[in-house]
């Protein structure tokens, strides 16, 4: 195949049919040859389906085997969903990794937090740099967002250019970190754009965004009209938003003390990139019991409901520090996740039975998104003017609600691919062209398990329905030698009439024993399949549900 016929490929391996995990490909040249670039390498987080495990990450199988033909990793911005799989699976990528100071800084800071992290070796990049990659060139175009350095890429083939946008959002003020470059993605328009791969989050919301600023003057309001203690609870990497929550603290002559690892990081990585200049450094949790209630403020994690993080140990009253009372304010300075609604509502709910006062974006502007609404996109499809737009970054109903905004807005082909898809944006019509494979992996203690795993399965049923262990000794006459070991864990302690679940799995074991012919109980596995049968049944009939049930079999 000649370069004429090489084709530029999008293939996304995350994003597209959920919010998180981000991954996605960008090839070039003929189908058995072609180079490739992954931008981004982020994870999701667990639901109560998938009880045990850690985290949610790509799979990339299908980028393993590219080998050498991967020429790099391109970073966007530094939020987990873009970055967290990073340290699971570069080791099996080993290919070059570019990200901006903030974002590399991150990575760094969290390597040296976990023993045995790799060490990758980052090329720092920043808005205006350009990388010559193979057939590729990548201009990296700043964006606002809710972290500083957030770029968009220009990604240029001799096939066309693509613009990735990465998440962003039009913010004239935003606090920290650059504005959207307006005349850059005009000039890329002028250019001439195949295609626009664009986030589309907030694609259900009409009008823009709110500004960081705006939220600012809030927090300073109600951060100077507190009576007690106040604790502010926000994303760690929203530097703005801590910022912002500073500068309002020093404006009333409070100070700023620290909880939690994940913000002691950020802070440290935003102090060496500037991003704190003129802040006075923030205190230690060590320091909070001698400050008084009425001057100092509390920057928390567990915006998000988080078990184990500073804000819902405060609201259960475990924190050893953090001690609230009734008179104190706490503001959430963020939005819900989906899928986090319930675990936060509990942290509000225990609060309030604290008798702390509760603020969220339901009652004042504390809280804005770093992503676009329909505003802003339309802006975005009016400067750039893509001749192609693959909505991205967004569930199904996002995703094709986008699919039809772009058409609204005069773009002719648009493409709604989902995880998988391989999408050919040029030459030609854009389009569906094939398959890769995709999927997930689970972040399951320390090891990385398929999501074929059995062991998940189980672990859902065990959770549902308990689990029922049976050893029993048989001898070489068929007699049973001494009384079944049975335990159980995860039944009720009574069944159906009040029936004791102990007696309902003793009778169902030695009445199946006793109706085995001799030369039967001789063959283990057939007792064994025999017993587990009956007793799942026995169970089922007293209860409802059926458990798993082992039997283990031995010569007496």
């Amino acid at each position: 195949m000649t370069i004429d016929e090489s084709e530029f490929v999008f293939a996304p391996l995350g994003g597209l049919g959920e919010i998180g995990m981000n991954a996605a490909l960008y090839g070039f040249g003929p189908a058995r040859g072609r180079k490739w670039l992954m931008v981004d390498c982020g994870l999701t987080f667990p639901g109560p389906d998938l009880p045990g495990v850690d985290l949610v990450l790509p799979d990339l199988s299908f980028v393993e085997k590219i080998g050498r033909d991967l020429l790099g990793l391109l970073i966007t911005h530094a939020h987990e969903d873009h970055i967290g799989a990073l340290a699971a699976l570069w080791p099996k990528l080993r290919c070059r990794v570019f990200a901006t100071p903030f974002a590399a800084g991150l990575i760094e800071t969290r390597r040296l937090s976990e023993p045995g992290a790799p060490n990758v070796e980052i090329t720092r990049v920043g808005p205006g740099t350009v990388l010559n990659l193979g057939p590729f060139s990548v201009e990296y175009v700043a964006v606002a967002h809710s972290i500083p350095e957030a770029c968009a890429l220009a990604i240029r083939t001799p096939a066309g250019l693509a613009v990735h946008t990465g998440d962003w959002k039009i913010d004239p003020d935003p606090g920290v970190g650059h504005r959207i470059d307006e005349a850059r993605l005009r000039a890329l328009g002028d250019e001439g754009v195949t295609a626009l791969i664009c986030d589309s989050t907030n694609i259900l919301r009409e009008g823009d965004s709110f500004s960081e600023s705006d939220v600012a003057r809030t927090l300073r309001a109600l951060i100077g009209e507190a009576a007690g203690r106040v604790l502010v609870t926000t994303f760690a990497s929203n530097i703005s938003r801590v910022r912002a929550i500073a500068e309002a603290a020093q404006a009333c002559g409070r100070s700023v003390v620290v909880a939690g690892r994940a913000l002691d990081r950020a802070i440290q990585v935003a102090r060496d990139c500037g991003y704190l200049e003129g802040i006075a450094g923030f205190y230690s949790l060590d320091h909070l019991a001698t400050l008084p209630r009425d001057k100092v403020v509390v920057i928390a994690t567990g915006s998000q409901g988080e078990a184990r993080a500073a804000m819902a140990r405060a609201a259960e009253g475990e924190h050893p520090a953090i001690k609230l009372v009734s008179g104190d304010r706490v503001i959430f300075s963020s939005r819900a996740i989906p899928g986090n609604m319930r675990e936060v509502h509990r942290v509000i709910n225990k609060l309030c039975d604290l008798g702390v006062e509760v603020i969220t974006d339901h009652d004042h502007l504390v809280h804005c998104s770093g992503h676009p609404r329909r505003g802003e996109v339309a802006r975005m499809y009016e400067w750039v003017r893509p001749r192609a737009a693959v909505p991205a970054h967004g569930e199904a109903h996002h995703l094709t609600r986008h699919a039809a905004f772009a058409k609204e807005q005069g773009v002719s082909q648009v493409v709604s691919a989902r995880n998988g898809d391989l999408v050919r944006l040029a030459p030609g019509a854009p389009a569906v062209i094939g398959k890769i494979p995709f999927g997930r992996v689970f972040k399951d203690g320390d090891i990385l398990v398929s999501e074929n795993d059995g062991a998940l399965r189980e672990r859902v049923k065990l959770a549902f329905a308990g689990v029922v262990s049976i050893a029993i000794a048989v001898g070489k006459q068929g007699d049973l030698v001494g009384d079944p070991d049975i335990v159980f864990a995860g039944l009720p302690k009574l069944g159906k009439n009040n029936v004791d679940m102990g007696d309902v799995v003793d009778d169902a074991v030695f009445k199946t024993f006793d109706t085995l012919p001799r030369a039967r109980r001789r063959d283990f596995d057939s007792v064994a399949t025999a017993i587990e049968r009956a007793v799942r049944g026995a169970v089922y009939a007293s209860w409802g549900k059926k458990p798993l049930v082992h039997v283990l079999v031995v010569g007496g």
